[in-house]
């Protein structure tokens, strides 16, 4: 009887198949049975009301209101979509209800959450939720939180369902994407920086999540090491984020009182906030301390400056006409922007902010200008600035070709640094819907 025998290719491939899923089941297997953290145990409280404020002001400082209400719902209750390019995330309903809610977590199933991305069931969550920032809490803090979680209104609220794409609903292939991008670690202080500083980094590397919108992404939609804080586009938002460190766009260049004025208000001497970052001013930023918020602008100023990223859109350097296109900015401009914003580009702040110097018109990509023009805006409404002054949308009246020369004009005028702008660019923020 004849022996049936493999070709040594098949094999090797066999061989290789096997090894595959071996390093696979490894990694699974390591993931969920290795738990950083769980050995860290609650400090006892002396004074639980004084613990639930001290959680309500962390909670304020992570932004938590932002994600896990609804528009229109119930605070804290969950049911907002997140949109990514993975398919849509809902939030969860983070109140005390006992059967929809975390009203059966205790202090450790929190604390797994936050330290390790684990549900109370063990399962891995999704990175939307920002663990990556968040294991940087220490346990005291995270107590603090889920002290002040337990005390607010419960809300009897089912959670819904995430409408990922296959295979991204496949929730254990997680476990590869922790193991090449998640490192679970309180925050370690700096020995060599002052308290001031330490406290600062602690607030943006953690609770702040401040690289979640500032640093790009890769495609599996972690955050490269490399980008830290030098902006991005935020994926399926169409915002960009400009760069913290960038030592033309970014905060290298302002006076920490201008940059803590930003975050406590919305506006500044040298620029105001719009898109998402209007909601982060607005539901976190504007509640923090004093102290906290000098300590954040202090820890950026701090940051090593970046070079500076120079980036035309799509196709603008094959842009012939660049004289005429800067000719017509110019007159629209006149006609339209500088009783605002001063024909030198100094504007009027701080309910004017400056064009001239203005990081966020200099960005690699122009889609935060575009918007603007196309859409105008309001600054957020804070208790610093309680009625700001808005910009009219002139998409209605200006068309593709006379919003790109405005922008080119603004982005290249006045010593400005960026690249002009193509009305199909223009036309594509025309379609995404405004918030």
């Amino acid at each position: 009887m004849k022996s049936t025998r493999l070709h040594p290719a098949l094999r090797m491939l066999l061989l290789a198949l096997g090894l595959l899923f071996a390093l696979v089941l490894a990694i699974f297997a390591w993931q969920l049975l290795h738990e950083p953290g769980r050995d860290i145990q609650a400090v006892p409280v002396a004074d639980a009301a004084a613990q639930r404020v001290r959680g309500e002001y962390l909670a304020r400082a992570g932004d938590c209101m932002a994600c896990h209400t609804a528009r229109g719902g119930a605070a804290l209750a969950g049911g907002r979509s997140i949109p990514t390019p993975f398919g849509n995330l809902v939030s969860p309903n983070i109140t005390p209800d006992p059967e929809t809610g975390i009203g059966k977590w205790s202090a450790d199933d929190f604390w797994r959450a936050m330290h390790n991305g684990r549900g109370r069931d063990g399962r891995f969550l999704y990175p939307a939720f920002p663990y990556p920032n968040y294991t940087r809490v220490t346990r005291e803090d995270s107590d603090a939180i889920h002290a002040w979680l337990r005390s607010v209104a419960p809300v009897r609220q089912a959670n819904a369902e995430h409408s990922l794409r296959f295979p991204y609903n496949q929730r254990w292939l997680l476990a590869g994407w922790r193991a090449l991008y998640f490192r679970p670690g309180v925050f370690q202080a700096d020995a060599s920086a002052t308290p001031q500083l330490n406290r600062g980094a602690y607030l943006v590397q953690g609770l702040g999540h401040c690289n979640a919108c500032h640093a790009s992404r890769n495609l599996l939609g972690a955050t490269t090491v490399s980008g830290e804080l030098t902006g991005g586009l935020i994926p399926m938002l169409n915002w960009y984020s400009p760069s913290l460190t960038s030592s033309a766009e970014g905060m290298q260049q302002w006076h920490s009182a201008d940059l803590a004025a930003l975050m406590k208000t919305g506006v500044s001497s040298r620029g105001a906030v719009f898109g998402p970052m209007a909601e982060v001013v607005r539901e976190s930023l504007q509640y923090l301390t004093d102290e906290d918020i000098a300590a954040i602008a202090g820890y950026i100023k701090s940051l090593p400056p970046t070079p500076q990223l120079h980036a035309d859109l799509a196709g603008s350097s094959r842009i012939r006409d660049r004289a005429g296109i800067l000719r017509l900015g110019a007159t629209l401009y006149e006609k339209n922007c500088a009783e605002c914003h001063g024909a030198d580009g100094h504007g009027k702040p701080p309910g004017f902010p400056p064009l001239r110097g203005n990081g966020s018109v200099m960005t690699p990509s122009a889609v935060n200008a575009v918007r603007m023009v196309l859409n105008g805006g309001y600054p957020p409404s804070t208790a610093g600035n309680p009625r700001p002054f808005g910009m009219p949308p002139y998409g209605p009246f200006m068309t593709d070709a006379e919003v790109a020369a405005v922008v080119s004009y603004v982005r290249t005028s006045w010593g400005n640094g960026g690249g002009l702008v193509l009305p199909s660019e223009v036309a594509k923020s025309r379609t995404v819907p405004v918030e």
